[in-house]
């Protein structure tokens, strides 16, 4: 599959992301948020917290789970993105934040609050 085509596949789910967050409760701020450190799929508010969400999509769960492609590596990217966000718009890093993950599998949606913990003096 090529890269564009990859692109588009994202961006459509992205789209069903948003639409599920926002039945949630969930105020969309931003969608695909980009910087050197990174990217974010999603940029919310949720009560109190800023939540930075990363999807993953999966057709099928021979690969495993969507939320489990959301490694290490990649959620230090997402932790030093979030970062550079707050410094970008003002924020303190006082800031009730949060790192969720939408996973979809097919047509199932599932969201994972808190699904991994940042680092360093934000209030995550």
């Amino acid at each position: 599959m090529g890269r564009e085509n990859k692109r588009k596949i994202g961006t459509a789910y992205e789209k069903k992301a948003v639409l599920f967050l926002q039945e949630k409760g969930y105020e969309i701020l931003e969608s695909n948020f980009r910087c050197r450190q990174g990217e974010i799929d999603i940029i919310a508010k949720d009560g109190r917290y800023l939540a930075f969400i990363e999807v993953k999509y999966r057709h099928d769960d021979r690969g495993g789970l969507p939320e489990e492609a959301v490694g290490r590596d990649k959620q230090k990217k997402i932790i030093q993105t979030a970062k550079y966000y707050l410094y970008r718009k003002g924020l303190s890093e006082e800031t009730p934040c949060r790192f969720d993950v939408v996973g979809i599998l097919g047509e199932k949606i599932r969201l994972t609050r808190n699904a991994f913990e940042g680092e360093g003096n934000l209030t995550w």
